[in-house]
């Protein structure tokens, strides 16, 4: 009896272990078709393009290619989970600043909003910021409408983000001083007067 009760205890710690996992938001960005020409014809196979995120600031994309299509989603999304990045956000919600990132022909523009904006993006852009958590945001695609160049440069430029944290540290400030707010600037002018 205290066999199988140590025994079910293991089980049981082995399934929280499984669900302490980080649960991912996946999204399928695209599928497209490939040939491979052999010497009987041709050879059809699928290729996946997959965002992974979990809605906290992490991210990844991947692909992948196989001869049916199940196979290769799972590729991608095994690729997408071992390439997550960090992107530090404001309130949780936006980018601290605004960017722009370039890969091959791709070149986009991503810029902050303010609370209630929603996400204005298109197409790969959209799945990489709802994967992202990323809430309100403005971005733009003025290159290619290729899904991977358009999600290779707008990984470039989250990988460029700096929070004003990382900003004040390299500069040996202090965030406030970073940021410039106001209420610190206001009584200084006040005093020259």
């Amino acid at each position: 009896m205290a066999q199988e009760r140590r025994r079910d205890n293991r089980r049981n710690n082995r399934r929280d272990h499984d669900r302490e996992e980080p649960e991912f938001v996946e999204k399928l960005v695209g599928i497209n078709r490939v040939a491979k020409v052999v010497k009987g014809g041709r050879r059809f196979g699928f290729a996946a393009l997959v965002i992974v995120g979990d809605q906290k600031g992490r991210v990844g994309h991947g692909s992948g290619k196989a001869r049916e299509v199940p196979e290769a989603i799972r590729k991608a999304t095994e690729a997408a989970k071992r390439n997550m990045l960090r992107v530090p956000l404001r309130e949780g919600r936006t980018l601290h600043h605004d960017m722009e990132g370039h890969f091959g022909a791709g070149h986009v523009i991503l810029r902050s909003a303010p609370a209630g904006t929603g996400i204005i993006a298109g197409g790969p852009m959209r799945a990489i910021f709802e994967s992202l958590g990323i809430s309100d945001i403005v971005a733009k695609s003025v290159g290619t409408s290729n899904r991977y160049n358009m999600v290779k440069a707008t990984f470039r430029a989250l990988g460029r983000t700096q929070s004003p944290r990382e900003v004040a540290a390299r500069r040996g400030k202090k965030v406030g001083e970073i940021i410039g707010r106001r209420d610190t600037d206001a009584p200084a002018e006040a005093k020259e007067q």
